[in-house]
C-alpha cells in the first residue's frame, strides 16, 4: 500500500466516503426517474433538483465556519446519522415530500462536504493532496459504477422504499467508520459566524478569483446535464430505468482508470494542467455522445462514449479540488471550500432552471451541445489562469534570486503555493 492510503485516518475516511456514495448514487439515479415517471414533466424534474440545491446556498456561511471551528470528523459523523434519519419520510412517495426530503438532504450535505474537503489535506499532508484527490475520484467512480447501476434496478424491482433503505444503510455504515477519532487538531471558539465567513472570503484572491468563473461554468453545465440526461436516454435512445442507471454508472469505468493515473500525472504536471486538459477532453467526448443519435442509437455506442467520459471527469475533479485546497490555509479552508460549494450549487441550479425552461423552445440537442461547449470554455479559462499564475511565480523567483539562500528557499515555497503545482516527490 503506497501514497495516501498508507495513512490510516485517510483510508478510513476514504472507505466511509465509498460506502456513503454508493447509497447516494442509488438515490441520485432513482429519484429523477421516479419524479419523471410520476409527473411526465421535465420542468417538474428540474424543480425537484433546484429545491434540493437552495439549502446549500443559504447554509454556505454556516457550513464553512463550522468546518473551520469544530472537529471535522465529528461534524461528518453527526451529519451522516442525521442524513439516515431524514430519508425516512420518502416512504410516503408523495412528490411534495420528495422535494422536502431532498431539501433537507442538501442542507445536511452542505455541512458535510466542506468538512470533508478541508480535512483531506490535514490528513495526508500537502505533498499528497493531488494523489489523495485522485483516490477520492477513483472512490467516487467505483461507487457510481455500483450505485448508479443499482439505482434503476432497485427502483424497478422494489420501488422507492427499496432505494430508501439502501441509502439509509450506506449512511449508517459511513457513521460507524467515522466514529473513531482521526488524531488531528480539534477546533473551538472563534469570531461570530458572519465575521468569520467574511474573513474566509478574503482568502479568495489571486488565481482563486479566476476559479470562480471556471467552477461556475462547470456547474452550469452539470445542472443542465442532470435534468436532460434522463430525457436523452428515454426519448432519444428509447431506454428505461435500467438503461438510465447503466449509462449513468458506466462513466465509472473510465473514472476508475482516471483515478488510477491521477497520482502518476500529479508527479509530472501541475494541478492547473490536469484541470484544463481534462475539461477540454471531456467536452469533446460529450459533444460526440450528444450528437450520436443523428448517426446511431445502438446502445453499445453510448456505453463506450459515457465510459470514456469518466476518465477526464475524475481527473478534472481532482485537479479542481487540488487547486482550491493548495491555495488556502488550513485555518480558512473550510470556509473557502464552502463558498465554492455554494457557488457550484447556485450555478448548477441555474443550469437546471435553464434546461427545464428551454428544453421545448430550443430542443434537446441544442441544449446538450451548449452543455458540452460550457466545459470547453471552462478549460480555456483554466489554461489562461494557470499560465498567469506560473508567470507571476516565475517573476517572484527572479526578483528574489539574488537575495541570499534563505530568500531563495522562501521563493521556491511561494512558487509552489502560487502555481498549485503537484509535488515531484513520489507518493
Amino acid at each position: 500500500m503506497t501514497g495516501p492510503l498508507r495513512v490510516p485516518a485517510f483510508r478510513r475516511m476514504w472507505i466511509a466516503g465509498f460506502v456513503s456514495e454508493i447509497g447516494d448514487w442509488v438515490l441520485m439515479v432513482a429519484l429523477p426517474v421516479y419524479v419523471y415517471q410520476l409527473t411526465g414533466s421535465v420542468g417538474s424534474t428540474a424543480t425537484t433538483f433546484v429545491v434540493a440545491l437552495l439549502p446549500s446556498l443559504a447554509l454556505s456561511p454556516l457550513a464553512g465556519v463550522l468546518a473551520d471551528r469544530w472537529d471535522r470528523r465529528k461534524l461528518m459523523l453527526c451529519v451522516s446519522l442525521a442524513q439516515a434519519v431524514a430519508l425516512l419520510p420518502l416512504l410516503t412517495g408523495d412528490l411534495v415530500v420528495v422535494n422536502a426530503v431532498m431539501a433537507v438532504q442538501a442542507a445536511l450535505a452542505a455541512l458535510f462536504e466542506p468538512a470533508k474537503n478541508a480535512l483531506l489535506p490535514e490528513l495526508v499532508g500537502r505533498d499528497q493532496v493531488t494523489a489523495a484527490n485522485g483516490l477520492v475520484g477513483l472512490n467516487s467512480n467505483l461507487a457510481r459504477l455500483i450505485g448508479a447501476s443499482l439505482g434503476g434496478l432497485v427502483l424497478g424491482w422494489s420501488g422507492l422504499p427499496g432505494v430508501l433503505w439502501v441509502d439509509v444503510a450506506s449512511f449508517l455504515a459511513a457513521a460507524v467508520l467515522l466514529a473513531r477519532p482521526f488524531g488531528v487538531v480539534d477546533r473551538s471558539g472563534g469570531a461570530p459566524v458572519l465575521r468569520a465567513w467574511l474573513d474566509g472570503l478574503r482568502e479568495i484572491r489571486g488565481p482563486l478569483r479566476g476559479m470562480v468563473a471556471v467552477v461556475g461554468l462547470m456547474a452550469l453545465s452539470q445542472g443542465m446535464f442532470v435534468v436532460l440526461f434522463v430525457v436523452f436516454v428515454t426519448e432519444r435512445l428509447g431506454g428505461a430505468e435500467a438503461e438510465v442507471g447503466l449509462l449513468r454508472g458506466i462513466q465509472a469505468v473510465g473514472g476508475l482508470a482516471g483515478g488510477l493515473v491521477v497520482g502518476l500525472l500529479a508527479r509530472r504536471t501541475s494541478a492547473w494542467s490536469l484541470l484544463g486538459w481534462s475539461v477540454v477532453v471531456f467536452s469533446v467526448i460529450a459533444a460526440v455522445g450528444w450528437n450520436g443519435p443523428h448517426v446511431t442509437t445502438a446502445f453499445a455506442f453510448y456505453l463506450v462514449t459515457f465510459a470514456l467520459c469518466g476518465a477526464p471527469g475524475v481527473i478534472a475533479g481532482a485537479g479542481m479540488m487540488s487547486v482550491l485546497q493548495l491555495h488556502t490555509s488550513d485555518a480558512s479552508r473550510g470556509r473557502v471550500m464552502a463558498t465554492f460549494g455554494s457557488l457550484y450549487d447556485g450555478f448548477q441550479a441555474l443550469g437546471m432552471v435553464l434546461a427545464g425552461a428551454l428544453a421545448v423552445p430550443l430542443g434537446l440537442t441544442v441544449l446538450l451541445d451548449l452543455q458540452a461547449g460550457l466545459y470547453l470554455v471552462a478549460g480555456v479559462i483554466t489554461f489562461l489562469i494557470g499560465s498567469s499564475a506560473r508567470s507571476t511565480a516565475s517573476s517572484g523567483r527572479v526578483r528574489l534570486r539574488g537575495r541570499g539562500p534563505s530568500r531563495r528557499a522562501s521563493s521556491s515555497a511561494t512558487a509552489d503555493r502560487e502555481e498549485g503545482a503537484a509535488p515531484t516527490r513520489p507518493g
